[in-house]
């Protein structure tokens, strides 16, 4: 059996078993279960489920050394229809289970899959501390302002003012912006797609899945029975030609063919037409580094929405190296393992339970 190493310790599926030579390439019918796909039609998670199928024999994985977790939502039915390994846990639970996992076993390409009402109302303090630990797992969080499953209920991404089922009046409440979370827990990779666009989703979930550490992907997804249409306009050829922000790595950020972002004075961001720049002012054009240690130039680029949609970066925010939660602990245990002179992976339940933090009493 071979391994993914790549000669990069820091590759997100470093020991994780690939096919043997000579075992066929896979396809995605290889990774599309038998169970019927039960969404609502037109449902956003359709296109995101065919893109997952169809990238994943890419990755040249064994199916059994891959594992899919789920929280509670329509988005957390996606276990059922890859022909992986998975678990449709608790509500908000999915990061906690995923971490446990992913710790465990790292011979496992560990992926969550959530939405907006389960990772960020009640499984908020989850996702924020597998971000904040950097666990090596990769997280897709499936955003379409509502909440689905439970019949349109607004969510901690709706718009103020939305009018649902719970906010008959409009929502009073300001909403989370998903990649400002991500980026303010320090999450190592993170990254924004749109379900219609299958081919930045292919390569930002390419991405996300060769980076070591929690890999964050927010998805733009449509829900056509409570919410339809909340990304009609980034979807529009015309209106996303001025309204998607391009993020490159290296390159100037770009609206469209002729705005640019530019840095004012104080530090803020905002999006001006490139000719109406003297020298002074192209001096100013921000260029942008997913590699940049320190996380403030990829949050001023998250802001730019400020929820009108009339500015919307899509693309990779950052992506760092820094050590996973799962090496460490996995770290520590082999250490504790040598001090003892036990191998590494020679587990001795009854020297942990009689170890230093017991009591004899009598």
């Amino acid at each position: 059996m071979t391994t993914i190493d790549l000669g990069m310790p820091n590759h997100g599926l470093a020991g994780v078993p690939r096919l043997d030579d000579g075992e066929p390439a896979q396809s995605k019918k290889d990774f599309t279960s038998d169970q019927e796909v039960r969404w609502c039609p037109g449902c956003g998670d359709y296109a995101v489920l065919a893109a997952v199928q169809s990238f994943l024999p890419d990755l040249g994985l064994k199916r059994e050394n891959i594992a899919f977790v789920s929280g509670i939502g329509c988005s957390s039915r996606f276990p059922y229809y890859l022909d992986t390994y998975g678990m449709h846990s608790i509500h908000g639970r999915a990061p906690a289970i995923a971490t446990g996992l992913a710790t465990a076993r790292p011979d496992l390409s560990v992926w969550v899959v959530t939405g907006d009402g389960d990772a960020l109302s009640i499984g908020g303090n989850h996702l924020i501390h597998a971000m904040r630990r950097n666990v090596n797992m990769t997280i897709l969080l499936f955003n379409n302002q509502i909440y689905g499953l439970t019949k349109g209920q607004y969510s901690p991404t709706s718009e103020v003012g939305k009018v649902t089922k719970s906010t008959p009046a409009g929502s009073v409440d300001a909403p989370f912006n998903p990649v400002s979370l991500a980026l303010g827990a320090e999450a190592t990779f993170v990254a924004r797609t749109m379900d219609a666009n299958r081919k930045h989703l292919i390569a930002v979930l390419r991405a996300a899945a060769e980076h070591r550490g929690t890999s964050f992907v927010e998805i733009y997804q449509n829900c056509p029975i409570f919410n339809d249409g909340a990304f009609q306009m980034l979807k529009d050829r015309g209106e996303a030609a001025v309204r998607l922000v391009h993020l490159e790595d290296g390159q100037p950020v770009r609206v469209g063919a002729h705005q640019v972002v530019v840095r004012r004075e104080d530090g803020s961001l905002e999006v001006t037409d490139e000719a109406s720049l003297d020298e002074a002012g192209r001096s100013r054009i921000v260029v942008h580094h997913t590699d940049a240690a320190d996380p403030t130039a990829a949050f001023a680029l998250s802001r730019l929405d400020v929820g009108d949609q009339l500015h919307v970066p899509m693309g990779i925010f950052r992506s760092v190296t820094r050590p996973t939660y799962d090496d460490l602990v996995r770290g520590q245990i082999a250490g504790a393992q040598a001090s003892v002179g036990r191998p590494a992976g020679d587990a001795d339940v009854e020297a942990l339970l009689r170890g230093k933090d017991t009591w004899t009493i009598g």
